[in-house]
């Protein structure tokens, strides 16, 4: 993601991500693996410990789609935070360049 220059431009762009948040549905933080007699696990940290769930063959693609979604807006917190500290950092810039202390 190329971040402007202009703190103008980077509110638009930050703003326009923000409001990409909202999920369509519930996220969920996991790996989906194929287990050892062809059904399917969830991997997931449960407070500090990997655990593993089974994933009944008809719930798959319900359970793909929620990785999915939280990698989705994932993506969108890490580029809201570049955008956001981009924003910080020239805002300095933009004061000095008015003639104001920041």
């Amino acid at each position: 993601m190329k971040v402007p220059k202009h703190p103008t431009l980077i509110k638009r762009m930050r703003d326009a991500r923000i409001k990409k948040l909202t999920p369509q549905c519930p996220p969920l933080a996991a790996s989906l693996v194929s287990g050892s007699r062809g059904g399917w696990q969830l991997t997931l940290k449960d407070r500090g410990k990997t655990r593993t769930v089974y994933v009944p063959k008809d719930l798959k693609e319900e359970v793909k789609a929620s990785i999915r979604e939280h990698r989705r807006i994932k993506k969108l917190l890490q580029e809201i935070t570049q955008l956001e500290l981009a924003r910080i950092q020239s805002h300095a810039t933009q004061t000095r360049r008015r003639g104001k202390r920041p």
